[in-house]
């Protein structure tokens, strides 16, 4: 089942470094509603989207300029049936050189088919991830959704 987890891949001109500095700045590319830290491991943060989805994150796993991991601790959602879908999945970016190119992998651990949340949270994922995190990366500006 591990090979139906939600996953994405981007590759950018910039440094590992630059990628995983903007990966942790999660107001830049996710939401600029966050509350918390996202700077160390044991850090928590809250994500909010209107009155449409919040969760509370931690943050376990940082590897210099090659990973980091959020660990899904509290998760709410609008539009399920099961408002808690997330809760215990683990949100991984693997960052490697290839070549002058730097590969970002994303895998959210635990968001499979099965969740009723699938197709929309999918989509959400792969929006932020080829879309505003791969701006953030490349242009020091990304699309988070904004302040309410």
């Amino acid at each position: 089942m591990s090979d139906q987890n939600f996953a994405a891949t981007i590759t950018v001109d910039q440094t590992p470094e630059e990628a995983i500095e903007a990966i942790r700045n999660v107001g830049g590319w996710w939401s600029e509603q966050i509350e918390g830290s996202t700077d160390k491991v044991g850090d928590e943060f809250i994500y909010r989207y209107q009155d449409v989805h919040s969760c509370k994150m931690k943050l376990v796993e940082v590897i210099a300029v090659v990973k980091v991991a959020w660990t899904v601790l509290e998760n709410y959602f609008k539009f399920t049936k099961d408002k808690t879908e997330w809760l215990g999945t683990k949100i991984v970016f693997d960052v490697f050189r290839k070549g002058n190119k730097t590969e970002i992998r994303f895998t959210h651990e635990g968001l499979v088919p099965e969740y009723e949340c699938f197709n929309i949270c999918s989509k959400a994922w792969g929006s932020y991830i080829n879309g505003s995190l791969r701006s953030l990366i490349t242009t020091g500006k990304g699309q988070p959704n904004p302040k309410e």
